[in-house]
């Protein structure tokens, strides 16, 4: 199954996010490491979120990487939530599904 973990940053979270950025980018990549974290990275067009795809058989990997990280922590993220992703398209799909199949 698949997690999508969402945060809202502040409004000053650039400012602020150079003294985290070590830190929180560690506890990504090894939640990588460990199959749980896909992909994650903050929106492009204007930073003022993120989202973190996880993978596991329940929600609680993402929910422990919002916990333990520092921008969640330290005030940088307003609001974060987790919700179930079916995902059924391409090769990491959680449940492929084919026309006609």
């Amino acid at each position: 199954m698949h997690f999508l973990l969402f945060y809202d940053y502040v409004p000053d979270f650039l400012d602020r996010r150079d003294r985290y950025r070590p830190e929180h980018l560690s506890l990504a990549w090894k939640a990588h490491e460990r199959g749980e974290l896909v992909l994650g990275g903050a929106y492009a067009d204007t930073a003022d979120g993120a989202v973190l795809w996880f993978a596991g058989d329940s929600a609680a990997g993402a929910e422990r990487f919002a916990v333990a990280d520092p921008y969640v922590k330290h005030g940088l993220v307003s609001r974060w939530w987790v919700r179930p992703w079916a995902t059924v398209v391409g090769e990491q799909a959680a449940a492929a599904m084919r026309p006609g199949r």
